[in-house]
């Protein structure tokens, strides 16, 4: 039996592997915004607890130099959070960037793939008909075989 062929096979595997690359780079960029979030999270969190510590150190007697550290140590956290926003901001757009990207892989994969369907129905239907033209003429074949028979039986 005769085998579909597809003659555009190769650019089709060339728009998969383009849309897989596209995937790729936006699962990297996914994951390191989720290290940026984390980060970001836990740089909160320190400076929660900076503020609480700053909080008990004004309870009691006052150690100025305590309170400068703390004080200190929470400038430290916000600058390392602001930085951490503001990396997070550009992997966001380069994210956007890279989702944009594998839509556009996915709509030419997905253009070539329509393509394939349609010449493998057109295909199929073609050969469908064949096979009903010869099933046809098989039974012309026949029929023609069984009339000579009964004419020759008459006789």
């Amino acid at each position: 039996m005769a085998r579909f062929r597809f003659q555009l096979q190769p650019v089709l595997d060339a728009r998969v592997r383009a849309e897989d690359e596209c995937r790729r780079e936006v699962a990297v960029l996914e994951a390191e915004r989720r290290r940026l979030e984390d980060r970001l999270r836990a740089g909160q969190a320190s400076i929660t607890g900076a503020r609480e510590d700053v909080r008990e150190a004004l309870t009691g007697s006052v150690r100025p130099e305590a309170l400068r550290a703390q004080a200190n140590a929470s400038l430290a956290c916000m600058r390392d959070a602001q930085r951490l926003v503001l990396e997070l901001a550009g992997v966001h757009r380069r994210l956007e960037t890279a989702r944009s990207a594998l839509a556009d892989a996915a709509t030419r994969r997905r253009a070539i793939e329509l393509v394939k369907e349609r010449r493998f129905e057109a295909w199929r239907r073609e050969q469908d008909r064949r096979e009903q033209a010869a099933l046809d003429e098989l039974a012309t074949n026949r029929g023609a075989r069984a009339a000579r028979l009964a004419a020759e039986e008459t006789f």
